[in-house]
């Protein structure tokens, strides 16, 4: 249950939280799970703002907030924006998201703004710089299997299943204390290809795929994960350090407005 009970909601940061667009039954929905509300608003200290897919429109939303978090979802990136090709077999896309994301997350960066995504997200965040990605990791040779069994439990699916390796010079080591190894849940079919320029590796699967990265200037916060930290913080201090993190990235940039 997302918690704001005696907190001064004056006193937390504004975050816009990017939705995704689905139809269901047959209307069209604007929605984010409810997971990755509650562990902003729990890890983050933060009021959550969801902005829905509508486009360029929503960059006016931008000076209003302190901060953008980008979720996952079960659809996936139309290939054109990283000039991948169609890979010739049915996956469900959010061309609405694509636009309202990209065009968001380049003004973010112009502005300093933190900004934290998570699995597609992440993938979001990779794209909008100028990287790219590969649409069926399963499909590569020497790649470990990041998908999840859809056969399992959901408390299955989220559990750790496989370490990774921090870059000793990034943001996830110094929040961990220089302790480089660490253990993630992994549900993703997609992943980055090449790393947009102005990206720095902030940590690597042991097949090398890159799980993490951050601006490599460090100019802003801008902190992009393949995995779901979003799921059991209380019970994961690696994840909720990350959402501390944001919080913190936030209410500092708040300050400067």
């Amino acid at each position: 249950m997302v918690n704001l009970d005696n907190q001064n909601t004056n006193d937390l940061p504004l975050i816009g939280i990017t939705c995704c667009s689905n139809k269901l039954g047959i209307h069209d929905f604007q929605m984010v799970a409810d997971k990755y509300i509650k562990a902003a608003v729990d890890g983050s200290k933060i009021i959550p703002v969801l902005i829905p897919s509508l486009g360029d429109a929503m960059l006016d939303l931008l000076p209003r907030l302190d901060g953008l978090y980008l979720t996952g979802s079960y659809s996936n990136m139309e290939p054109h924006h990283f000039g991948g090709d169609d890979p010739g077999v049915a996956m469900p896309r959010d061309p609405r998201r694509d636009h309202t994301n990209l065009a968001l997350l380049k003004k973010a960066v112009e502005m300093k703004m933190p900004v934290l995504g998570v699995c597609r997200g992440f993938q979001e965040m990779n794209v909008a710089l100028g990287g790219t990605l590969h649409q069926q990791l399963f499909t590569i040779d020497g790649t470990i299997e990041h998908r999840e069994n859809k056969d399992h439990t959901i408390e299955q699916q989220y559990a750790t299943a496989h370490g990774i390796d921090l870059n000793p010079n990034g943001l996830l080591a110094q929040m961990m204390d220089g302790n480089l190894k660490q253990q993630i849940n992994s549900l993703h079919g997609q992943g980055v290809d090449k790393l947009a320029p102005a990206l720095r590796r902030e940590a690597s699967a042991p097949d090398g795929l890159v799980e993490a990265f951050s601006l490599a200037d460090n100019s802003s916060y801008y902190l992009g994960l393949q995995w779901h930290p979003e799921w059991k913080i209380d019970e994961n201090p690696f994840y909720k350090t990350i959402f501390e993190s944001f919080g913190q990235a936030c209410r500092d940039y708040s300050l400067t407005k």
